[in-house]
Order: C-alpha cells, then sequence, then structure tokens
C-alpha cells in the first residue's frame, strides 16, 4: 500500500465518525470555521534516518526544521502560525545536552515566527530521536487556501528556486554536510509570511506548500479540484537540474494557482511586497488527471514522480 492509498483507507475508515465542524483528511491542515474566523491544525512527524541525520545536523538545526515543516502547512492555508505542542522519543544518548541544544533551536524558530509552545509530551526511546509537531493557526474564514479551489484556466506558480534541498541531501549523503545546499535542507525557510499575504488575495484559489515535490504536490491539487495541468518546464526556478527541482521535495515553498487575469498584478505585488519573484510555470486545465511537462509549449515524453514516502 502506497502512503497516500494508506491516508485514503484511513479517510474511509473515519467516515462515520462525527467531523463536530472540522474539515478534516485532505489538505495540508484541518480546519474549524467559527464565525468569520477559522482555526488551522497541522501534525508532522520527523524521524531520525528518515528526515534527519544526527551525526550530519546540529542538534539546533534539527530543533528549527522540526517546527519550520509545521510552520509550512500553517502558511499553505492561508493562516498565521500561534501555537505549537512539541512530543519527541529521546534515546538515552540525546536526553541530555543534545536535547538541550534541541529546544534552543526550536524555541529560536518560534520567536522569529510568533508561535508560543503551549505543551507536548516526552518520552524514552529504544532506537532514534522521533519527533512529532502540532501547529495551530488563524485566518479570516475568507482566506483559507484549500486544494481544492483550483480552477481551469488559472496559473500555477511557486513563491521560490525549487530543488536545492534536493540537492543538499545528496551532498549530505555523500559526506559534504557544509555547503549552502546542505544548509538549505537542513534548515528550511517556512514562507508564514508569504501564505499569509496570498492568503489574502481573492486572485489566490488553491495552495498547498511543496514537501514532496512539484510532480507529486501538483497531482494532490489537481485530485482535490478535477482539473489537470499543464508545466512549463522551461519556467520552473530550479536551483540546479530539473529532475530535482520538480522531484526532490522539502523545499517548502508554495505552489498556487491563481486567476489568470489578475495574476500580472498579484507578481507584481508580491515582488513589491518580497522582493523577489513569484514563478509563473505553468496553467491549469480542465482535463481532469491530465499533468503534462511541456518546453517551448511542446509535450515531452517524461514521468516526473515525486518523493514517495512509502
Amino acid at each position: 500500500m502506497t502512503e497516500f492509498g494508506f491516508i485514503d483507507k484511513i479517510a474511509s475508515m473515519c467516515r462515520s465518525l462525527p467531523d463536530n465542524g472540522w474539515e478534516g483528511i485532505g489538505d495540508d491542515c484541518a480546519v474549524l470555521l467559527s464565525g468569520d474566523r477559522a482555526t488551522v491544525v497541522s501534525c508532522d512527524m520527523l524521524v531520525e534516518g528518515v528526515h534527519f541525520l544526527r551525526h550530519a545536523a546540529p542538534a539546533h538545526i534539527i530543533g528549527r526544521k522540526a517546527l519550520a515543516v509545521n510552520l509550512s502547512d500553517i502558511a499553505a492555508m492561508g493562516a498565521r502560525p500561534t501555537a505549537a505542542l512539541l512530543s519527541i522519543a529521546l534515546p538515552d544518548d540525546a536526553a541530555g545536552a543534545w536535547a538541550e541544544e534541541f529546544m534552543a533551536g526550536f524555541t529560536q524558530m518560534a520567536s522569529e515566527h510568533g508561535t508560543a509552545l503551549i505543551g507536548g509530551d516526552t518520552t524514552a526511546s529504544k532506537q532514534g530521536v522521533s519527533i512529532s509537531v502540532t501547529v495551530i493557526g488563524t485566518a479570516p474564514a475568507a482566506n483559507i487556501k484549500r486544494r481544492s479551489d483550483a480552477r481551469a484556466g488559472d496559473i500555477v506558480a511557486v513563491t521560490g528556486m525549487l530543488g536545492e534541498s534536493g540537492a543538499g541531501l545528496q551532498q549530505i549523503l555523500s559526506g559534504r554536510c557544509d555547503t549552502p545546499a546542505a544548509h538549505a535542507h537542513m534548515n528550511p525557510a517556512p514562507h508564514t509570511a508569504e501564505g499569509e499575504w496570498l492568503g489574502s488575495r481573492r486572485e489566490v484559489h488553491a495552495m498547498m506548500d511543496i514537501s514532496d515535490g512539484i510532480a507529486s504536490d501538483l497531482r494532490h491539487i489537481m485530485e482535490r479540484s478535477g482539473v489537470g495541468a499543464d508545466i512549463d518546464t522551461e519556467h520552473v526556478p530550479a536551483f540546479d537540474d530539473l529532475r530535482t527541482a520538480l522531484c526532490a521535495g522539502e523545499d517548502y515553498k508554495l505552489l498556487l494557482t491563481a486567476r489568470a487575469d489578475r495574476f500580472g498584478l498579484l507578481a507584481a505585488d508580491f515582488e513589491a511586497r518580497f522582493r523577489r519573484p513569484l514563478y509563473k510555470i505553468g496553467h491549469i486545465t480542465a482535463q481532469a488527471g491530465l499533468l503534462r511537462w511541456l518546453r517551448g509549449g511542446t509535450p515531452e515524453d517524461v514521468d516526473f514522480r515525486g518523493f514517495v514516502h512509502f
């Protein structure tokens, strides 16, 4: 069973449960609407040997990343993060100085993004460090962006360069842990300000963060919205090679769709606000489920696929 097959199975098993007002499985966060306000909640895990290597990254950097990947989910919904819960399982060799350094990095990231640590849990581990973080955010209800809101004719865009994290991971695995790309992989910068700002823009329809690579993540928007997409590969802002940019993941930039007739203004306002471009990389089509990779307007016979967890 694939990861998303397993998630679909869980969703199916839970359909008989009361939703108690929550919009659940299917977006970067669960959503609870209350009048004109929304609360969003996201939970992620980081496991030693899968998401980080203790011998390759300082503990404070791992602490920063543990929170950053969850903050990115809040940003993807167009919301502002407000609070976090942290649960961590520690083996004996990480329960002292390593844990303190980890918390220094975690709280540093929390301070940078105005997020309170309000609780959690600690336990022992027999093998490796495991980290679970839950982040809560808020936004005006009208600002919430869902994967299901893409429309045929929308522009597809991303908020930054892609593939640096993937290139950094390959450098780390080859023993080069001190390069700029390796640092970008270990210490991602979530686009929280960008996400909240994009949430306030009515011309932005669907949005999510890029954790598994465009080649996987765009398919989630397509599936939830019942649309297809054409991506112009020559317009993808690739750090290095195109395949890494599209497939490697863990960039934690934002992927969005927006009204074509308003995209020029949106991009100009974004650049004025954040001093860097909003990259147009393609458009949404009405052909549900069809993702085409174009070069010079011509479809290429390639089948890019993003990261698959299992």
